[in-house]
């Protein structure tokens, strides 16, 4: 069992949990996920990893209440346990893998949007904690629906708050912020976008036509987190990938989203599972017991 040593709201349906998982919170990196299931009957949910901390074998996570297994993951306090909790699992952030100096002379800018910002903190954090500056532009559709604000002002070069209908900080969405700190002359090498895939979408079109290389993390179509069941498939470039075992990070340059979106809406219905397994073919996966893929 995994115990909850904390729990927190952040802001309406969305909490965070620390969680005791020595051997999870060993191995971990910024840009990873865990699978969690809180009973034998229990669904098994992927959620990336907010933070961890080694020393105290804990590791953070962020759920949005969307349905009905998350509904129940509320109903844990402190004090209550998950029956398993798997994981690092994905790939870590490139970040991680590029050399010190030539993060240091890179000038990165963040985009969180809503849930989104739990994974962007760990990588800001964990840059950080290397000595290396980025910007970040964190927003949600209201003032009350933000989350981690001060934990990202302690680990930010510069934050940029924004909100949808302008209730605190830069009236108007991510991209808007980024429009106007380029007008203004700021110049970035790269951007990371998380969030919302049509928030990503909008990004990477305006990124392209910025010139700025971004990278997007697909965590929200993560759906059995194995790469068996399909819901994750996704076409990057002229290739198929599964985010939950190729990523979750991609060039956001070179993803398909409206295909990705589209099979989001497809996959949730018996039906629509069905259609996919038949017009994907082997390339579509099979074994989350939903699909029939793997019978």
């Amino acid at each position: 069992m995994y115990p909850i040593v904390k729990k927190r709201k952040l802001a309406d349906k969305i909490f965070l949990m620390d969680v005791k998982a020595p051997r999870v919170a060993k191995s971990c990196l910024p840009g990873q996920f865990v699978i969690v299931k809180m009973d034998e009957e229990g669904e098994r949910i992927p959620l990336t990893i907010c933070d961890y901390d080694k020393e105290e074998g804990t590791v953070t996570i962020v759920f949005q209440i969307v349905g009905a297994s998350t509904q129940r993951m509320e109903s844990l306090e402190e004090g209550g346990s998950f029956q398993d909790f798997v994981g690092p699992l994905g790939c870590a952030s490139e970040l991680t893998e590029t050399p010190l100096e030539e993060l240091k002379q890179k000038k990165i800018v963040f985009i969180a949007g809503g849930v989104g910002t739990a994974p962007v903190y760990p990588q800001v954090k964990w840059l950080h904690e290397q000595g290396v500056s980025c910007d970040v532009i964190m927003g949600s559709k209201t003032k009350e629906l933000l989350i981690l604000e001060e934990e990202m002002k302690q680990v930010a070069g510069n934050l940029y708050v924004t909100t949808d209908d302008g209730s605190y900080g830069f009236h108007g969405m991510g991209t808007n912020q980024l429009e106007e700190l380029v007008k203004n002359g700021n110049t970035y090498d790269l951007c990371i976008a998380i969030g919302p895939m049509i928030m990503m979408k909008f990004v990477c079109l305006l990124t392209k036509k910025l010139e700025i290389p971004t990278i997007v993390s697909l965590n929200p179509i993560m759906v059995d987190g194995t790469g068996m069941c399909g819901a994750c498939r996704v076409t990057v470039g002229d290739q198929v990938k599964f985010a939950c075992v190729d990523g979750p990070e991609f060039d956001g340059h070179l993803v398909d989203f409206d295909q990705a979106m589209k099979r989001q809406q497809m996959y949730k219905t018996e039906e629509g599972r069905s259609m996919l397994k038949l017009t994907e073919g082997d390339t579509h996966h099979g074994g989350c017991g939903q699909c029939g893929g793997d019978k």
